[in-house]
């Protein structure tokens, strides 16, 4: 199946499958915030075929959510490193997380994370960066932003 692109979509969701929306990427990702940073240990982890793994993670560099930094040079190897961008997923990543835990793992979660600061078990969650309450989809409005400066119907909303 030929993959569509979401470039020309005035989306921000659109935009960031346009980077990490294909099928193996996000777990890439995963394994690259448990402390994986080699091609042999994803490819391992993963069972991932070695040609899409190098077109993932070069697809990976381009966008800036890795970077390659040579460990070896005879032969010429690379690690494979979160970027800020890269690392600015981790909310992305945890909400999956708890959406799979929630809805998708029959045995309950196959991993717990644990607040280093405090020691106990964390859930994210959303909150309003002016007041600290929690946010969900029915206490929100959408607005146009700078990147649209008129909503043309509300079924545009529905859309981004």
């Amino acid at each position: 199946m030929e993959r569509k692109s979401f470039s020309q979509m005035d989306c921000s969701v659109a935009q960031c499958l346009e980077v990490v929306g294909e099928w193996w990427t996000m777990l890439i990702v995963r394994d690259a915030f448990l402390g994986v940073t080699r091609f042999d240990v994803f490819q391992q982890r993963l069972g991932i075929a070695r040609n899409v793994l190098q077109l993932r993670l070069e697809r990976l560099v381009t966008a800036g959510v890795f970077e390659k930094v040579a460990y070896s040079e005879h032969p010429l190897r690379y690690d494979y490193r979160l970027t800020p961008k890269g690392r600015d997923l981790w909310p992305v990543m945890n909400a999956m997380r708890q959406w799979g835990d929630q809805y998708a793992a029959p045995n309950g979660p196959p991993i717990r994370l644990v607040h280093r600061g405090c020691g106990h078990e964390a859930t994210g969650t959303v909150v309003c960066s002016g007041c600290g309450q929690q946010m969900s989809a029915t206490n929100v409005q959408a607005l146009a932003g700078e990147g649209r400066p008129q909503l043309r119907r509300k079924s545009d909303l529905a859309r981004s």
